[in-house]
């Protein structure tokens, strides 16, 4: 994983509850076996025609938001199977931070797992940057401080579990973790 320990990034709002993993990566493309190339079929239901052509009315596809690498959702954000799938296609398209009011419990593990820096906040907060990303916002995540600063100049502080946000700062996934006691095991097995 790449370390993340301070991210800048352009917020594209979701404004849509109960958003699960089916809509996020849709079953038909769960077909490959390496993490990387399904950022392409993100959202995919909603962001093409069934002829393949880009709907008009879905966020991803407002020239604002291009490059977007925030996204700012509703509550209940990655319900649905387990499947890690989902934070695979996200972080595929580019996102590194995603902000909703509350994630599904596997969703949310998955995307710590994989890199993404998943943060809740209260409602009211992630409303109004909802509100205030369509005239264009930017905010600046500091992991090492947990706080998030907005392009206005307001300051939030969020909370992570120590153990998750060492993980992130260091980009160790949970092969890495076992291979920071490479010794340890090295002389388990030798011992054998």
């Amino acid at each position: 994983m790449d370390p993340l320990e301070f991210h800048r990034g352009k917020v594209c709002p979701l404004n849509r509850a109960n958003v699960d993993t089916d809509q996020i990566i849709p079953k038909q493309f769960l077909k490959r076996i390496e993490r990387t190339g399904f950022g392409q079929f993100l959202f995919f239901h909603w962001r093409f025609n069934d002829d393949g052509t880009e709907r008009s009315d879905f966020v991803l596809n407002d020239p604002n938001y291009q490059d977007a690498t925030i996204l700012v959702a509703g509550d209940n954000f990655g319900c649905g199977s387990s499947r890690e799938h989902a934070p695979w296609a996200l972080a595929d398209y580019g996102f590194r931070v995603i902000i909703a009011p509350d994630f599904a419990d596997i969703f949310y593990n998955n995307a710590l797992k994989n890199g993404i820096l998943v943060i809740k906040m209260d409602e009211q907060q992630v409303k109004s940057w909802m509100h205030k990303a369509e005239d264009g916002l930017t905010l600046d995540v500091d992991l090492k401080q947990q706080t998030i600063q907005a392009s206005d100049g307001t300051t939030t502080s969020f909370e992570i579990t120590p153990y998750q946000r060492e993980k992130l700062i260091n980009g160790w996934d949970d092969i890495a973790l076992t291979l920071l006691k490479e010794e340890k095991i090295a002389a388990y097995e030798s011992a054998k």
